[in-house]
């Protein structure tokens, strides 16, 4: 089947599923509701899919629920989720239709996404990396970025139902292409927290205002809005939380910058890329968030 076969099975079926509501997932599902589609959404969680049917979308209780689905999002925590839901016989690749599209928004391996992409090209199904930044705010603020990999035609079609509820939608490339610039973005990210966290520590030693950094970093543009938000809250949360309350507030964040981190470093170790700032980052990542 060619990709504009497949293309033209999604226009005649309005059906779009969203697996995986978890705090980004959920307002991203939430921005899709009253748009034009049928919109059925999964959680492992029954209580996030009662919100969202609640909203005016279709509570899914099995995969299976998905066959009419022309595009099916994932929004899960990593790769063994995404293989969880893909294989077997109740898995997405067993149940929908020939021609469908599966886009995956978790940031995970690029060694993945091409594994299934290649399985689910066995089964006539194409599978998009199709990552976001933004945030939870920007999720529900429908002001993400969507970076997606794959075939010209196919990105296409899925860009128009991640347009009613995004910023940007990027082609980014061929298949794993956008799964590698989320991690380039991520990269960039946590690298700028830790340079943000080592400098108001400097200031804090010297007795200098932190919010004075703030107010340069706004005039020159090297302090972003989000690297501020990052340590403000941090800052509040540090001056009152023991460490076991951190731990609880930031220690899952610090967990999925370590994984991103782990998987840029994955990427450049094949790629046969130093990039020792990047290793140190990691190194130092959990203590920036939990300030230890």
């Amino acid at each position: 089947m060619s990709s504009t076969e497949s293309s033209s099975n999604l226009l005649v079926s309005k059906g779009v599923g969203f697996i995986g509501l978890g705090n980004i997932g959920k307002p991203m599902a939430a921005n899709l509701i009253g748009k034009g589609f049928e919109l059925q959404v999964y959680d492992v969680m029954d209580a996030p899919v009662a919100e969202l049917a609640e909203q005016g979308a279709v509570a899914a209780s099995k995969l299976a629920d998905f066959s009419s689905c022309g595009l099916v999002s994932i929004c899960v925590r990593d790769d063994k989720d995404v293989d969880a839901l893909l294989y077997g016989e109740s898995g997405l690749f067993s149940c929908l239709q020939s021609g469908a599209i599966i886009a995956i928004h978790s940031t995970v391996t690029r060694d993945n996404i091409l594994r299934w992409h290649h399985d689910g090209e066995e089964k006539g199904i194409h599978l998009l990396d199709a990552p976001i930044t933004g945030g939870a705010e920007g999720a529900a603020n429908g002001t993400l970025c969507y970076m997606l990999g794959g075939d010209e035609v196919v990105v296409k079609q899925a860009s128009q139902v991640f347009e009613v509820a995004a910023q940007k939608v990027l082609h980014a490339g061929p298949v794993g292409a956008g799964l590698v610039l989320k991690l380039a973005n991520n990269l960039m990210t946590y690298s700028a927290f830790t340079a943000v966290s080592e400098a108001v520590a400097l200031l804090d030693k010297n007795d200098v205002d932190a919010s004075k950094l703030y107010e340069v970093g706004e005039a020159n543009g090297v302090v972003t809005p989000q690297m501020h938000r990052f340590i403000s809250n941090r800052e509040v949360f540090a001056e009152q939380c023991s460490a076991e309350d951190m731990q609880a507030i930031f220690g899952p964040f610090a967990l999925l910058a370590e994984k991103d981190l782990d998987h840029a470093l994955a990427l450049a170790k094949q790629s046969e890329l130093p990039l020792p700032a990047t290793s140190l980052v990691r190194q130092l990542i959990s203590n920036v968030f939990l300030k230890n």
